[in-house]
């Protein structure tokens, strides 16, 4: 009887243990509330990044409170700068960025790297796009590279990011595949992608780089049409879009997006943010979004986000070398 007694006991016993156990990991699970920093305006990549993310973690139960703010200057630059000065105030924060934090480190457009932040995880990536309005005289990217080609000035290329930065190194990458000068780009430099998409439509540039997720809407609703973008294959959100690739140009671009916290944030909340977005990815809610501007996913964590972005300094800075953007 006594050792019934006492099996029956550690079975209990056990049982509680498990429940605690799964209970506390329940809550580790969901984090109470994430203020998304965005560093340049409305309408832009890092924009619909951050705010469908928001999306998919608020309406799946994942977050319980999630909140926005643009913080536009200096490429990216100010919001960075920001978060490393608030960081005792910023425990909750998360910003997005991608491929130009490198960029515009490397070419010293800010003296800050990735390196002064902490990297939580990357966790999407989008394609770059070239992008007329829907009267412009190009019907392909054959014929933009044709004209480019015979006089690379009769071209104007317009992007959400500065002279060198991400934007105009895609469209000189094109242009170099096209048989063109890359160094002879006519870029017009816009903060962020929503101001450079409104330059086209003004008129005031003829072609925008950017990235596919942010043409579709406009493409959708008749306002551009995309000449191609930089896939490996087509995107299944833009069936119709040709890659370069398959127009014979030997070039592709993925540009990667994640968040980053403020520095000195413990492992732990760093650990639990990683979690939350990989989590995310489970959910229908994270689905329609990720549908909805066709992007990849590229979840690294952490560690392997770290070790990314070093690998990504050395290709870019070659890249950028190899175009004549850096010494």
């Amino acid at each position: 009887m006594l050792t019934q007694f006492i099996t029956r006991n550690r079975v209990t016993l056990l049982a509680t243990i498990m429940a605690s156990a799964m209970s506390i990991g329940s809550v580790q699970a969901k984090v109470d509330e994430i203020h998304f920093l965005v560093p340049g305006g409305a309408g832009g990549g890092w924009d619909s990044t951050a705010r469908g993310t928001g999306e998919a973690l608020s309406k799946s139960e994942l977050v319980d409170k999630v909140s926005y703010e643009n913080m536009s200057g200096g490429g990216g630059g100010k919001a960075i700068a920001y978060l490393i000065k608030t960081a005792e105030q910023s425990q909750d924060t998360l910003m997005v960025n991608s491929t130009p934090i490198v960029i515009r480190s490397l070419s010293k457009v800010f003296p800050q790297s990735f390196r002064d932040l902490t990297p939580v995880a990357a966790t999407i990536g989008d394609y770059a796009a070239f992008v007329v309005a829907k009267d412009s005289p190009f019907k392909s990217f054959n014929e933009l590279a044709e004209a480019y080609k015979k006089n690379p000035r009769s071209v104007s290329v317009a992007g959400g990011s500065s002279r060198g930065g991400m934007d105009h190194l895609v469209a000189a990458l094109a242009f170099k595949a096209a048989g063109g000068e890359p160094r002879r780009v006519k870029y017009l430099a816009y903060d962020a992608g929503g101001k450079a998409m409104a330059g086209l439509l003004s008129g005031e540039t003829q072609v925008l780089s950017t990235g596919l997720s942010e043409a579709l809407s406009l493409a959708e609703a008749g306002e551009v049409r995309i000449l191609a973008m930089t896939g490996e294959t087509r995107s299944k959100a833009a069936p119709d879009v040709p890659t370069l690739k398959e127009l014979g140009y030997d070039a592709s671009f993925v540009n990667w997006r994640g968040f980053f916290a403020a520095p000195g944030i413990s492992d732990e909340q760093a650990d639990e943010f990683a979690s939350v977005l990989e989590k995310m990815y489970q959910t229908n809610e994270w689905t329609t979004v990720r549908d909805r501007y066709g992007w990849t996913e590229i979840y690294k964590p952490r560690e392997e986000f770290e070790a990314f972005l070093q690998e990504q300094e050395k290709e870019m800075g070659n890249l950028m070398k190899e175009l004549g953007f850096l010494n």
